[in-house]
């Protein structure tokens, strides 16, 4: 017992450790909110490029010498505005719309980043793959500050939110403002990626959007428990991945995704809703 406690109390001795404990646990979170919605309403691509993009605005905040978080808020919520409105303006198809600006903008970042950076005084490629244990006490409060943001707003909005995101059409004729709603949908997407390129990086932070929440897709039909145990899995994955991260000298991000890539082979196997336990004991489903 007394080296089990000491496996669990030894990483938090260094305070870098610490933080990005913190700063994963709370980007969990964060994501399994939004993922939520991601993953009813197959959104995973939007989210994707959304990433790719915000990799874009932080090239850009690099080179203005602003801070990255601004610069990759700004490139994300304007490109998600974009989508949306091109989508339905103009009758092309929403995924269309995404791959447009998803080549369109990261090729830009590229062109950026190869012309516009001579001497790297800062490891851009780190946001490509996540780096949380650089999570510095600024960083961490611009998580918890977005994060908290975001939380709130979907707590406030939760109905209108839950109504506009399936049936549109009878939002709009109850009086809800539809394409408001869903515009604002899309910039808490934007945020919630913005906050966890720190953590997973622009390549997995689909990843992290997308499995909590399919995890507690296959064990509930209820959106709000849906909700909640997908935050449970995220926390989870974040916590056990650090763990790894620390113990077998592995990237934190990758090891956060393989723990929730983990903790999803093992639900579907074994979900009670899908009939996983009847199955591995050989009794037929009722």
């Amino acid at each position: 017992m007394p080296n089990v406690l000491s496996l669990l109390l030894e990483p938090l001795s260094y305070g870098f450790l610490l933080r990005g404990l913190v700063a994963a646990t709370l980007i969990g979170v964060i994501c399994a909110v939004i993922g939520t919605f991601v993953v009813l309403k197959g959104l995973a691509f939007i989210g994707d490029a959304l990433a790719h993009i915000a990799f874009t605005g932080i090239v850009v905040a690099f080179l203005s010498g602003i801070a990255f978080y601004l610069g990759a808020l700004v490139a994300a919520i304007l490109a998600a505005l974009g989508i949306g409105v091109v989508s339905r303006r103009s009758g092309i198809s929403l995924d269309t719309s995404i791959g447009i600006f998803f080549s369109g903008i990261f090729a830009l970042g590229i062109v950026l980043m190869s012309v516009g950076i001579k001497t790297y005084t800062v490891d851009l490629f780190s946001y490509l793959f996540g780096n949380v244990l650089g999570t510095r006490p600024g960083d961490l409060i611009s998580i918890a500050g977005l994060g908290l943001l975001v939380l709130v707003t979907v707590l406030v909005l939760y109905k209108e939110l839950l109504f506009t995101s399936f049936d549109p059409v009878a939002a709009e004729a109850a009086g809800l403002p539809s394409e408001r709603l869903q515009m604002l949908l899309l910039i808490l997407l934007s945020v919630t990626v913005v906050v966890s390129v720190q953590a997973v990086g622009v390549v997995l932070v689909v990843a992290m959007l997308v499995t909590p929440s399919a995890t507690a897709y296959l064990l509930t039909n209820r959106f709000g428990r849906m909700m909640a145990y997908g935050a449970g899995f995220g926390a989870l994955a974040a916590v056990v991945g650090i763990y790894l991260s620390y113990y077998l000298n592995v990237p934190s991000g990758g090891a956060i995704v393989l723990v929730a890539t983990t903790l999803f082979l093992l639900t579907a196997a074994l979900s009670p809703k899908r009939g996983g336990w009847r199955r591995l004991i050989g009794s037929p489903a009722s």
